[in-house]
């Protein structure tokens, strides 16, 4: 028998040389936030090399796909699915099977998301577990997933209670997110009409939420909590604040569940007078630096995380389009923002050293998104 070193020798001599595996290029998958067939999720082949984003498949028929989230192994993707909403009837949550690279999705089933305006979705690290999130109703609800990635009815079913001092936005509950914690333990759900980071159990095994104790933290009094994100060392808790343009610090105690607030500060510059509303944060993977969105000074807020986990503001650029509504970091060497209101995807290199952001050409056209969601 030949050795492989002979092998490899005839293939050279043939014109074969082996070389190292190339990556293939990462799907970005993002919502197209409408009605009717308007209503789809695009896919595009990120370039990583250049910034650049190549449109290669387009699923029509998803409506209202106002967020997105993907299964551990990558090889599902699940949608809210809705005909009008935050209407009188309950949303639904699609589920997917991903095609390979090619960017195509295959329609496996739709369940009920148990709420209207259904906001945020989450998969828990053993794909079996989708969370969502409903903002008008103010509820939070667990899907079990089947073998084969589709959906299963609701395990467990939370309606949130209480207000808080806006008058005009926080007369009941509203749940914006509901996020599974590093260590697969528990859910945090952030709710922008209570301002409560409410915490509960998870068990993976029967998808099922329990109410943990302590059951919730508090965020400043009208913050409006939207959205939230773990550390990618997993001791802290970030979250973005709608309604007072502002981030909160959390230290995470996974023994217990419990968030202890040790830091707030600013996403705008401090001499702005005009309105904008938070939206969504994103950390780059080594754990450096975070951005958040800024919808109404349009702009994308950059801070550099010290050892303790405190931030500290480098600097607030423009988003290049309005209403900047979602966020997603690709290899920790690129940022991508979702201008909703402005119809396009705008793409920034981060730089290593400083974490500042410089924009890689001009945004891409796109209607009305909402979410991306990135598959290495």
């Amino acid at each position: 028998m030949r050795s492989r070193f002979s092998r490899a020798l005839a293939l050279a001599a043939l014109g074969f040389v082996a070389g190292p595996a190339v990556a293939a290029d990462p799907l970005v998958f993002v919502t197209e936030f409408a009605a009717g067939d308007k209503g789809g999720i695009r896919a595009y082949a990120f370039d990583t090399k250049v910034g650049t984003l190549k449109a290669v498949h387009r699923t029509a028929g998803v409506e209202h796909p106002f967020f997105l989230a993907l299964s551990p192994d990558k090889k599902f993707l699940y949608s809210i699915h809705a005909k009008q909403f935050g209407g009188k009837e309950n949303e639904h949550v699609a589920a997917f099977a991903l095609a390979g690279r090619t960017g195509e999705l295959k329609f496996l089933n739709r369940v009920s998301a148990e709420g209207t305006a259904a906001c945020y979705l989450d998969v828990d690290a053993t794909g079996k577990a989708v969370l969502v999130a409903n903002y008008t109703s103010g509820s939070v609800a667990s899907l079990p997933v089947k073998a084969d990635g589709s959906l299963g009815d609701k395990a467990s079913f939370f309606q949130h209670k209480g207000s808080s001092v806006n008058e005009k936005r926080q007369k009941e509950p509203h749940a914006h997110c509901i996020v599974v914690s590093p260590d697969n333990k528990y859910a945090f759900a952030a709710d922008l009409g209570t301002d409560q980071i409410l915490c509960y159990k998870l068990d993976p095994a029967t998808a099922k939420l329990t109410a943990n104790d302590p059951p919730f933290a508090k965020a400043p009094a009208g913050a409006g909590p939207r959205h939230l994100t773990f550390h990618p060392n997993g001791k802290g808790v970030y979250v973005i604040n709608e309604l007072l343009n502002s981030i909160t610090v959390f230290d995470y105690d996974k023994a217990t569940g419990k968030l202890n607030e040790k830091q707030t500060l600013s996403t705008l510059p401090a001499d702005f007078k005009g309105t904008s509303y938070c939206a969504d944060l994103k950390f780059t993977p080594d754990g450096k630096y975070l951005y958040g969105t800024n919808r109404g000074h349009d702009s994308i807020a950059c801070y550099r995380v010290s050892d303790d986990g405190k931030l500290t503001l480098i600097g607030i650029e423009p988003s290049l389009g309005k209403g900047p509504q979602n966020l997603a970091v690709a290899g920790g060497a690129w940022l991508l923002c979702a201008n909703m209101s402005g119809n396009n995807l705008a793409v920034f290199k981060i730089d290593p050293a400083t974490g500042k952001l410089k924009p890689a050409g001009d945004p891409v056209k796109h209607n009305s998104p909402s979410c991306i969601m990135l598959v290495p």
